[in-house]
């Protein structure tokens, strides 16, 4: 996974006010921190950041930080949070987060579907439950995507996050193995809009409903 330098530098200076000043002078106020990291207060450059940015998701980008103050020092990041205003978008600030480049992060990734689905071809429709996935990996190992094959998904079926084969030593860690994709029937389609998790909690409440008639 490609590695993208950004050069921040330190500030002493913190509230509302050196953060206004530094937005005016073209950077974004920041912080650096993690699990073994002290929070360092720092700025970048706003028009490099904003480049950094149109490399990826912000989420998925693995950065070289190199912050300056009379001495330069690299540290291994990754963007934890932007901050922007609502209507203008600008920025307001962006948490760095430094990692080990020797151990296992978690990532959200995307979810990608590859293959002409069977079930979609006999007039079922795909619905995809998850669109993103948190990935268990090493910083290196970043993938742009987790593929999955729905070739011979039918109509009624489902692809749950344990069936799905994963490279190298990534991992999806997780408690249940809840549903990713599914095909939906041509009727089940016309019904309402199922909303990511709500197939979950339908269940559930299901569950306890049949409990309470048991009890009673």
């Amino acid at each position: 996974m490609e590695i993208f330098d950004l050069k921040a530098s330190l500030r002493t200076r913190t509230g509302n006010g050196p953060a206004h000043a530094l937005r005016g002078q073209g950077r974004v106020p920041a912080v650096l921190y993690g699990p073994k990291t002290q929070p360092v207060n720092l700025s970048v450059d706003t028009k490099e950041l904003e480049t950094v940015l149109k490399k990826g998701a912000a989420g998925q980008l693995l950065l070289n930080l190199i912050v300056e103050n009379g001495e330069t020092f690299n540290r291994p990041a990754m963007i934890k949070e932007v901050q922007r205003r609502p209507l203008s978008r600008d920025f307001l600030h962006v948490d760095f987060y430094e990692i080990d480049m020797h151990r296992k992060i978690v990532v959200p990734i995307p979810v990608a579907t590859t293959g002409k689905c069977k079930g979609v071809e006999a007039g079922g429709m795909l619905q995809i439950i998850r669109r993103e996935l948190e990935v268990l990996c090493l910083p290196t190992q970043i993938p742009a995507a987790i593929e999955i094959d729905i070739t011979d998904l039918g109509i009624g079926e489902s692809i749950h996050v344990e069936e799905i084969p994963l490279p190298g030593d990534l991992e999806v860690p997780h408690d249940v193995n809840f549903t990713v994709v599914t095909v939906l029937s041509p009727k089940a389609a016309e019904g309402p809009e199922v909303v990511e998790g709500e197939e979950e909690e339908e269940a559930e409440a299901a569950a306890g409903e049949a409990a309470a008639e048991a009890e009673a």
